[in-house]
């Protein structure tokens, strides 16, 4: 995507057109908000496939596979799309990066809070499509949608107090400097170094934002990234073991089971048979 942000609506025509069209599996290089207000979603995301019926809002940070199916439900569909880069919008993305790491899709309770994200979404529509539209305006309605959707989430209780622990700049760094070097070999007095401190504080603040140390994020950024290419390459299990810094196959598909439950070779069918 070009543009730093980009609305539209998906409709009846839409979900037709996308039906009989080549739908794969894949990624982007921008963060993606989906707002349903009528018809059904099936979304294939964190490697599972989900079918959610409105009122409901789903997050898919960058990078993230996943797959869009909006279908046709009682005669209508009607979706916003929200599209903006990481950086239009770059401390409240990056809160969103941990609170939707594993619960992209969220089902909205309120009709009231809905009511207002569908009007703010027609005020950044009516903004975006005006010739000399101001980015300023869009960037503080964007805002405010983010902030509605925080407070609902407070309401249903989803990772409120993880989204609010998000705001250590020293985890943020980590995180800056893991996705520059997750698939080398480095450890964790690597990044420790690399932040001016000890392994003891850098797990203890890991620890308090995620609940993991930083081997298992290391780990489960390596796994993530394993999975993204055994879904979306034809590469072979060993060559993308050394692609993530494995330099033996059996090392890897131990690894891999161990945080997964199957082998590469098993997942990969099973993504296979879940996507077709």
């Amino acid at each position: 995507m070009r543009e730093i942000f980009k609305i539209y609506r998906i409709t009846e025509l839409d979900s037709e057109r996308l039906a009989n069209a080549i739908n794969e599996p894949h990624s982007h290089d921008f963060e993606e908000l989906i707002i349903g207000k009528h018809g059904q979603l099936e979304h294939f995301i964190d490697f599972k496939s989900y079918l959610i019926d409105p009122p409901f809002i789903s997050f898919v940070t960058r990078r993230k596979i996943h797959r869009l199916k909006p279908l046709i439900k009682d005669g209508k569909c009607e979706m916003w799309v929200l599209r903006f880069k990481s950086e239009f919008i770059a401390e409240t993305t990056f809160s969103l990066y941990t609170s939707f790491h594993d619960k992209a899709n969220i089902p909205m309770q309120s009709n009231l809070c809905f009511e207002k994200l569908d009007t703010l979404c027609n005020m950044i529509y009516d903004e975006y499509i005006l010739e000399s539209s101001d980015l300023a305006v869009i960037r503080q309605l964007l805002n405010a949608v983010f902030t509605i959707i925080d407070s609902e989430r407070r309401k249903l209780n989803l990772n409120y107090n993880e989204s609010k622990k998000i705001q250590s700049s020293t985890f943020k760094n980590f995180l800056a400097l893991l996705e520059e070097h997750y698939k080398e070999a480095k450890d964790v007095n690597f990044y420790a170094e690399k932040l001016f401190m000890t392994t003891r504080n850098l797990n203890l603040i890991c620890q308090n934002v995620l609940q993991q140390s930083v081997s298992e994020i290391i780990e489960v950024r390596k796994l993530t990234e394993a999975k993204n290419l055994l879904m979306t390459t034809d590469m072979n299990i060993a060559e993308i073991g050394y692609e993530l810094g494995f330099n033996e196959k059996t090392y890897f598909t131990h690894a891999f089971k161990r945080k997964s439950g199957m082998t590469p070779t098993e997942f990969r069918e099973e993504m296979q048979k879940l996507i077709s």
